[in-house]
């Protein structure tokens, strides 16, 4: 069984200048592999880098075809640049340039809680996927407010502070399982699994550390740019960026204090499994 302290070094590692965005994947990735991926030709919808995927793709067993889908130009070039995908194509998830039927999953990772028109990109993932192909994907749930600690000053106003970490993080949606449900079955999909996963300490465990890295970064920049576009303007989005591997596994010990334990509820985040009927 695959673990968060397990892979939050090689996060660290891939991600060195967003430890807390390595804490929340740590913990997200485990539970991806740990309910396992199917093997054949796979669609990756928001692929970004590709580097979380290239991670996950290390830790399984069997052969899998990887295609990425992004509407970000300068994400596809660095997915390219992995060497992971036998296709990449600047695309929008409403309208894949794709065959249809012609996939045995698809997999989108943190991804969908971000777009306002989801029926269209619902739709384009059942119509690409096979017959019995499954779409697997982990979004933020409608229990991720009610899991963060929320602001350090005991007077300060809650409400704003999570509207300020909804803009940050650019969520638009919070769905419960039942809405998942009725949503993927609108379109031909039959939901099969909703594991929750991110638990209240380990959430706030990110939330602690992104206060004080991305969070302070957004502040500087008073909130006039995304996580991104930060990143991309002080030269931190490279194919070159690597952590040491000491480097990573010493910050993995000051990080993963409270990862796996399973001590608290709510969960922030559900992984979903639905099926093409």
């Amino acid at each position: 069984m695959i673990t968060a302290r397990n892979l939050l070094p090689r996060f660290l590692q891939a991600y060195p200048f967003q430890p807390a965005t390595g804490v929340w994947r740590s913990v997200e990735v485990a539970a991806l592999i740990n309910h396992g991926i199917p093997l054949g030709r796979g669609l990756d919808v928001g692929c970004g880098d590709g580097l979380l995927t290239g991670i996950i793709d290390e830790q399984l067993k069997g052969r899998r075809t990887w295609v990425g889908i992004d509407p970000d130009p300068a994400e596809i070039a660095l997915a390219e640049g992995t060497g992971l995908y036998e296709q990449c194509f600047v695309a929008g998830g409403g309208s894949l340039p794709l065959e249809s039927a012609s996939f045995d999953f698809a997999l989108s990772n943190s991804v969908l809680e971000h777009i306002p028109d989801l029926r269209p990109v619902l739709l384009e993932v059942a119509r690409i996927l096979k017959p019995g192909g499954q779409f697997i994907f982990t979004v933020p749930s409608d229990n991720f407010h009610a899991a963060l600690h929320g602001p350090l000053w005991p007077h300060a106003d809650r409400d704003q502070y999570l509207r300020s970490v909804d803009r940050r993080c650019a969520h638009i949606h919070y769905w419960s399982e039942d809405t998942w449900a009725n949503e993927l079955a609108q379109v031909g999909l039959s939901l099969t699994l909703a594991t929750p996963y991110l638990d209240r300490a380990e959430t706030q465990r990110w939330e602690t550390c992104s206060r004080f890295t991305g969070g302070l970064l957004y502040a500087l920049f008073r909130g006039r740019k995304q996580p991104i576009q930060i990143q991309r303007k002080l030269g931190m989005r490279t194919q070159s960026r690597s952590l040491p591997r000491p480097l990573a596994m010493l910050g993995a010990r000051l990080l993963s204090g409270k990862l796996d334990q399973r001590v608290g509820s709510p969960h922030a985040c559900l992984l979903v499994v639905a099926e093409k009927n």
